[in-house]
């Protein structure tokens, strides 16, 4: 069995002949300081290559280009010009400039002296009053041809190496609105402004509707969706306003990806405790959960209540197991998973998020090392 048809078995709820695995997120599954360490353990500079992840990532390229109209001015008309970002110039703009800016004209900030990983995002619909603002703000294009033709070329190369394929929309609504918005302000609108949080929640599911046909019609073999609606104890939200607002809209990006691919697989991830809407995601057509964070759902309960219509992504925690326990403790966890998660398929082992540098690399090696030892079916 292939890379590629053992995600494909696995994501499908069948037996394959071993457990897939892979790290998530960026820089391969690393925050920068472990990747750091990462490039210090190791002769490579892909841990996607080094392990042997069975997945790889397509994602739409960022602009060559980005039009002054995009951002928010803050503190200085830094955009009198166009910018060009594909050359040497973006190196030394984005190290000296206390504030960098994306296609989305969300301004970002580091979160700390020293800190790479976690940043202060500045929303550039902070100050918006009413929902014609929302409507005219500069939303970034994807879905073009030039793009297309550059999504179609990255899932034919993935394919060629017999690995499987998956689209990133990630943040898909609830979380991009946030980052415009502001995390506060969105949260007091679903009650007080429920007009502008509409047209801002439609405005994004209508681009990303087109960008989940496009992926599909590339021929990518999952499309990961996500926004994180759980926390430490339970969900961010009210269920009733995630339906209201959220589950019909995210049917319609589902619905729109799979008329254009039938086979194509759906992957949903929350942090947190999200069992109070695992039913509505099986109902709008999510078959893969992730991450099932262990410090709050039981991953072996969550298998035996849904296992017959989902299957799972991560389950190996890294708030306790894989940053505080022993290497012998991650062994048995994912041995564990194995053989309750992973009983007739339907598993593909993961850490629930990215690794930060305090995961001692010994821990690392033991989570592949027992998925080795222990992630073949007979």
């Amino acid at each position: 069995m292939n890379p590629r048809e053992r995600v494909l078995t696995t994501l499908n709820r069948e037996k394959p002949d071993r457990v897939p695995r892979e790290l998530s997120y960026g820089y391969g599954g690393f925050t920068p300081g472990a990747y750091a360490k990462f490039l210090d353990k190791t002769d490579s500079d892909s841990p996607e290559e080094y392990f042997n992840y069975e997945v790889r990532a397509v994602s739409y390229p960022l602009p060559n280009k980005r039009d002054k109209s995009y951002y928010r001015e803050i503190g200085t008309d830094i955009f009198d010009d166009e910018v060009d970002f594909n050359n040497e110039y973006e190196k030394e703009y984005l190290e000296n400039m206390a504030i960098s800016l994306g296609e989305w004209g969300i301004g970002i900030e580091p979160g700390g002296e020293g800190s790479k990983h976690f940043v202060n995002q500045i929303p550039p619909m902070e100050g918006y009053e009413d929902e014609k603002q929302v409507e005219e703000h500069p939303f970034p294009d994807y879905a073009t041809s030039k793009n297309f033709e550059y999504l179609q070329e990255e899932v034919q190369s993935i394919h060629q190496n017999n690995l499987a394929a998956m689209g990133e929309l990630y943040t898909t609504i609830l979380e991009t609105a946030e980052s415009l918005r502001g995390m506060e302000k969105l949260f007091k609108d679903l009650y007080a402004r429920r007009n502008f949080v509409t047209t801002l929640f439609e405005e994004l599911t209508n681009l990303r509707c087109k960008q989940a046909k496009q992926y599909a019609a590339a021929g990518v073999d999952i499309l990961r969706l996500g926004d994180d609606i759980g926390d430490q104890k339970g969900m961010l939200i009210s269920p009733d306003i995630w339906r209201e607002l959220l589950k019909p809209r995210l049917r319609r990006i589902i619905d729109m990806a799979k008329d254009e691919k039938e086979d194509l697989l759906v992957f949903y991830h929350s942090d947190g405790d999200c069992r109070e809407v695992i039913p509505d995601l099986i109902e709008i057509g999510v078959d893969v959960l992730n991450p099932v964070q262990p410090e709050v759902m039981d991953p072996a309960s969550i298998k035996k209540q849904y296992g017959d219509r989902l299957a799972f992504w991560g389950t190996v925690g890294v708030q306790e197991t894989l940053p505080f326990g022993s290497p012998e403790k991650v062994r048995e966890t994912v041995r564990e998973r194995i053989k309750t998660v992973g009983k007739g398929g339907g598993l593909l082992l993961a850490p629930t998020h990215i690794l930060d540098e305090e995961v001692p690399w010994e821990n690392i090696m033991a989570f592949f090392d027992a998925i080795e030892e222990y992630g073949v079916y007979s």
